[in-house]
Order: structure tokens, then sequence, then C-alpha cells
């Protein structure tokens, strides 16, 4: 099946390299034959329209050949991403969900003890809160399809955002208190959709975590520059990202292609969906990693005040005044 693929992304681009091939070899026969054939070429020269017109046809039909050709690639390997996204979403729906049914199986047993129904009730849990945060991200990639955008701005803390964030994460992940360290003085605060934001730390955290090896490393610190603008890092110690990768993770289901990256489970839109939020935010996203096993950061770069309010408010004092 990937050979047929391969072969199906392949023909479009050769035959079009063909075909422009073709129309150049013939443009320049052309030339060249009115340029060897001096009568020819005076005929030609009487009636220069002609000459002109079948030149701007022939550079129209190479143009658009190559458009084409560029437009039928990029729409193949969409499908392909979008093949490799449905058998993704396939497993990770089906592995928490035989979980569930499992759990649920050895509840219905008799003389079971109280204890392991305990235990029994914390896996349920576990595998409900890693199919909402993976339905959240589909839900919230579709939403930034359709161009819808964090409209509700509130000031918040930013050291409060992250304490809930870990809060959660860390419960997934089951780590413990000292393996995610905090440094964000508690006065930074700053005027945003604290729902869109929080997904975006939530996601940065889930996502330092699952590509990292317990122990974990990860610190998450903030500051404030001298421009007015929050920068918010996240730092791990995990697997380390190739140079050539750094821009292409924030691709809709792009995955690094790494054997270890791939034994995660995930379907390429975490990412995807925190570098679209933080740009609606008015912010900007960006990784660091010295390459493979070298750890990862991301840097989230936010205003403090939204351009749009910062304008209101200043309306607003002009009128004051």
């Amino acid at each position: 099946m990937p050979r047929r693929v391969g072969l199906s992304l392949s023909l479009p681009i050769v035959l079009s390299s063909i075909a422009v091939a073709l129309c150049a070899a013939l443009l320049v026969g052309w030339i060249y034959v009115l340029v060897r054939n001096l009568r020819l070429s005076e005929q030609v020269v009487q009636h220069a329209w002609l000459l002109v017109a079948g030149i701007v046809s022939f550079l129209t039909i190479i143009t658009v050949l190559v458009l084409f050709s560029v437009f039928l690639a990029r729409e193949i390997l969409e499908v392909r991403r979008q093949t490799s996204f449905i058998d993704s979403v396939t497993h990770e729906l089906r592995s928490p969900l035989a979980s569930l049914r499992l759990c649920l199986e050895t509840l219905g047993r008799e003389g079971l003890a109280e204890a392991q129904r305990a235990t029994l009730r914390d896996m349920m849990l576990d595998d409900v809160e890693r199919l909402t945060a993976f339905i959240d991200d589909i839900l919230e990639a579709s939403r930034l399809g359709h161009g819808q955008v964090a409209t509700a701005n509130n000031e918040v803390s930013l050291r409060d955002l992250i304490d809930d964030s870990i809060r959660v994460v860390k419960r997934r992940h089951r780590a413990t208190a000292g393996e995610i360290v905090v440094d964000v003085p508690p006065e930074i605060s700053l005027t945003t959709d604290a729902i869109a934001l929080e997904m975006v730390l939530k996601n940065l955290i889930d996502n330092a975590l699952k590509y990292s090896e317990a122990p974990y490393h990860i610190a998450i610190q903030a500051r404030t520059s001298e421009d007015g603008h929050i920068h918010v890092l996240v730092t791990d110690r995990g697997l380390g990202i190739e140079r050539r990768d750094l821009k292409r993770i924030f691709e809709r289901f792009y995955r690094v292609p790494e054997e270890a990256v791939r034994e995660r489970r995930g379907v390429g839109l975490g990412l995807f969906v925190v570098s679209a939020v933080v740009k609606q935010l008015g912010g900007s996203i960006h990784a660091f990693s010295e390459g493979r096993g070298k750890g990862t950061q991301l840097e989230v770069i936010l205003p403090r005040v939204p351009r749009r309010l910062r304008g209101e408010r200043r309306q607003d004092a002009e009128q004051n005044a």
C-alpha cells in the first residue's frame, strides 16, 4: 500500500516534467528555425503579434502545468497525511476504550477487594481524561480550520493558570511534584482568553512529559520583557528535535519521523493547535533544540494586553481626559 501511494505522488511530477520539457523544447526549436531561416523570419516579423502571442501561449501552458503539478502533489500529500491521521485516531480511540471495557468487566466480578476497585476506577478516570484531551484537540483543530478565534479577554494570573495546568497533566503522566520546576513570579498577569491560554499550557506541558523519560526534568519559566511582552518557556530533557524538524512540528498532522516518536501516542495536532491559538492571542511560538537526545525548549511570547484592547483603552483615556 505505501508503495502505491509513493508512485501516485511521483507520477504527476514525472508527467508534468516531461510535458514542460517538451513545451520548452518546442519553443526553443521554433525560435531556432526562425533564426536559421531568414526568409521565414522576415515573414514572421511582419506578423510580430503572432510570434508574441505564440511565445506567451507557450509560457502560459508551461506555468499552468507547473502550478497544476504543485497543486496535485500537495493534494496527494494531504490525502496521505489524513490517511495517517485516521489510522492514528483509530489507534488512539481503540486503546483507552479497550482499557475501559476491561476495567468494567473486572468491576463486575464478585468478591473484588475495595482497593482493587479504587485502582480500577482511577484507571478508568485516566482513560476518560485521555479521551477528553484527545477529542478536545481534534475539535479545537476543526474550530481553528473554520477561522473561529478566541474573543474572551480577562486579566488572569499566569502562575495560577500554570499551576492548574500542571495539576491536570501531572496526574495523566503520574509525574511527581519535584519533576516539574516552576519559576514564574506570582505578580505576572496578562489580559487574555484564559481558557485558550490554559489549553496552550496544558499541551506544552503534556508534550514535554510525553517525549521525555521518567524521572522527568521539566522547567517552566516566565519573564516580562521591556516591550511589554510575556515570555513563557517550557524546557525538557527529552528526545530532542533535529534542526530540520523544528519548524515543521507546528504543521497539522506532522510528527517527527523517528521510532521513539512513533512509540508515543499522538496524531500531530497538539502543537498545531498551540501554534494557531497563540497566534490568535496575538503572540508567537518558537522551538529550540540542539538535536536528538538533547531536550527541547518551547518559547511562547504573548502581549500583556492585546493590541485591540490597548487601542480601546487609549481611546477611553482620551475621552475621559
